[in-house]
């Protein structure tokens, strides 16, 4: 049996003005259909895991919005935590929580904001990661990387493991600069991170005890409680006290050096939709294609007039006509009460923006 586990936090701050701190980006529709990202990734598990068998962590102040959005997952498997402890907390929980009903069960982690090409492909690649995963090993699926990327980590892959796919995992990389990301392109043995793994959940928490003892004990007393009456007590007392660390730095890259992990290559399409930026590459053909969003609901959208404009990110929440002329490769982007613009190169920087208005207490923007 395969459960999925789909961690959905954060604000999307890369995304201002267009996420918020109450409507971050993984409960946005971004890529032309009416579905969120949200939405998107428990329909692309789905035939691997349904609904009983899929799992959303998310935060107090979205649970709400997340139930609405996935109606068909039971309300237990909606994971509110009370507060941010990154990512290993909040997987680690769905694995506890998932091993006291079935030990042995074969779990995937897939971030709720990703952009995925093909489905197909994707279910295929999922599938050898799961017989992998079946074999004891810890499976970090990697991407085939198409450019040196300078905002992903890498995965260092050596020899091949079985008569599958599978590599074995020397080692994670961080975030390369440009002249070191060209290398591990050229050099085919390196893979983006794309933050997608896929274990037994007891060689999860075994490795999990092993390496990070205390949050695995309170994680354990935390699953312990979930189908009591005790469930908000505990959660209460223990959580506020959990390690914040992501399951990359907590697990993996020990776990790595171990031998216990591996990738499944994957060729399929992807984009972790950083900023405006990427949100442009995950969804234009071509370098000079403008990418046009409209609105969420239908009676919001804005016009657009894109007049002699290229390689543009163009997004309109405000129901106003939005006209550009002669824009190059820029980001545009208007709400009812901020409107943002700035070249795509600089498009990162949105962040530091938030910043400021967050030091100015400027909460009726975010």
């Amino acid at each position: 049996m395969f459960y999925a586990v789909i961690p959905a936090g954060g604000s999307g701050t890369r995304l201002w003005p267009l996420s918020r701190a109450d409507r971050p980006k993984f409960l946005l529709a971004l890529t032309g259909t009416p579905e969120s990202l949200l939405q998107a990734t428990v329909r692309r598990v789905a035939p691997l895991a349904g609904p009983d068998r899929t799992y959303v962590v998310t935060g107090v102040a979205h649970a709400a919005a997340v139930a609405r959005q996935v109606p068909r997952l039971p309300d237990d498997n909606i994971v509110v935590e009370p507060s941010r402890r990154e990512s290993c907390a909040a997987i680690g929980l769905a694995a506890a929580i998932i091993a006291r009903r079935e030990p042995t069960a074969v779990m995937g982690a897939f971030s709720a904001d990703h952009v995925v090409g093909d489905d197909d492909r994707f279910q295929e690649i999922l599938g050898a990661a799961i017989a992998t995963a079946e074999d004891g090993q810890m499976v970090a699926v990697g991407i085939t990387p198409t450019y040196p990327e300078t905002g992903y980590g890498y995965l260092e892959a050596g020899e091949s493991i079985g008569s599958g796919p599978a590599r074995r995992v020397l080692r994670f990389k961080e975030k390369p600069e440009y002249d070191l990301a060209v290398k591990y392109v050229e050099s085919g043995r390196f893979y983006w991170n794309a933050s997608m793994f896929v274990w037994r959940v007891d060689v999860f928490l075994d490795e999990l005890a092993r390496q990070q003892p205390d949050l695995f004990a309170g994680l354990t007393d935390i699953a312990a409680a979930w189908d009591t009456d005790e469930r908000a007590a505990v959660l209460d007392r223990v959580w506020p006290n959990l390690k914040k660390i992501s399951v990359d730095f907590a697990v993996m890259e020990g776990a790595a050096e171990k031998g216990l992990v591996s990738t499944v290559p994957a060729d399929f399409a992807w984009n972790d939709v950083g900023d405006f930026n990427s949100l442009g590459d995950a969804l234009s053909h071509e370098a000079t294609d403008n990418v046009i969003i409209g609105a969420d609901e239908p009676g919001e959208y804005g016009r657009v007039m894109a007049r002699d404009t290229t390689g543009s990110v163009l997004v309109t929440r405000s129901g106003r006509l939005m006209v550009t002329l002669g824009l190059r490769d820029m980001v545009v982007v208007d709400t009812p009460d901020a409107l943002f613009v700035c070249d795509r190169s600089r498009a990162q920087e949105v962040k530091g923006v938030v910043s400021e208005l967050e030091a100015e207490a400027a909460e009726q923007y975010l």
